[in-house]
């Protein structure tokens, strides 16, 4: 493994140096930063589709992400990717000391308590709130499990589902209330609330709501072509049917499609 990772290192080192590859050359952290958020959506896509090669083949474009980075700092002269494997697993070992050390656990919530004692202590200092270290770009619905998560650690929590889900049915009702009132600011608020409150659903039954979702809208995107497909095999305009006429489709797509 190690021979194989080597050479790669290597071919990313000559892409960067002088004569390599000019496109390389030019990148900085920045100008590929979007390249890193699309290869791990592509890597999400590869692990929902149940696809060894295709996961193999997405970890390796994340593979490329973390050299290439750690090759434009080695350039600027501020770190090298040995520097970033030595970091990590020496993290890895101090938050493991269960593993590493003397520590006893009994269940996986203590390895979770020890993490986060130890990251305090790595940090030298504590933070002002509960909440901080959430990063700002984190998309919504990961941000707000990630939000419910660190508030729950501090006790902020139900400890019983029924309220949880009779928050949802309250949001619910105030958004009903703001749509049929006509006020959309409101309403937008109080949709908010409702997927806060979805989230918060999920997070007490182990559910991530950022993977609920995301496999709804490809169940849907399915769907969606079968009718399409259905409308083009007869011939017919989709645009010009009833929606009576593209449900019959609809219905069926479940049977067909899933």
């Amino acid at each position: 493994m190690s021979e194989q990772i080597d050479r790669f290192v290597d071919i990313i080192a000559r892409l960067r140096a002088p004569g390599g590859c000019p496109w390389d050359r030019e990148q900085t952290h920045k100008s590929i930063l979007n390249c890193l958020l699309d290869e791990a959506y592509e890597f999400f896509e590869a692990v929902d589709e149940n696809d060894p090669a295709k996961i193999c083949e997405e970890l390796g474009d994340l593979l490329l992400q973390v050299v290439l980075h750690s090759q434009m700092a080695q350039d600027a002269g501020a770190f090298t990717i040995e520097d970033v494997a030595r970091g990590i697993g020496d993290k890895m070992i101090r938050r493991h000391p269960h593993v590493f050390g003397d520590v006893k656990v009994s269940e996986p919530s203590d390895v979770v308590t020890n993490w986060e004692a130890l990251k305090k202590q790595e940090k030298g200092k504590e933070r002002p709130s509960a909440l901080d270290g959430i990063p700002p770009s984190l998309p919504a619905l990961f941000s707000a499990e990630k939000i419910q998560r660190k508030a729950a650690r501090v006790g902020f929590d139900w400890k019983d589902i029924t309220p949880v889900l009779d928050k949802v049915e309250e949001e619910f009702d105030e958004f009903r209330e703001a749509v049929e009132a006509g006020d959309l600011d409101h309403a937008e608020e109080e949709l908010g609330d409702i997927i806060f409150a979805l989230v918060n659903v999920g997070r007490h039954r182990g559910i991530c709501a950022e993977d609920a979702l995301r496999r709804t809208v490809r169940k849907f995107d399915r769907r969606f072509r079968y009718v399409e497909q259905n409308f083009r095999d007869a011939g017919a305009d989709m645009s010009k049917a009833s929606l009576a006429e593209m449900d019959v489709f609809w219905e069926e797509s479940k049977g067909v499609v899933g």
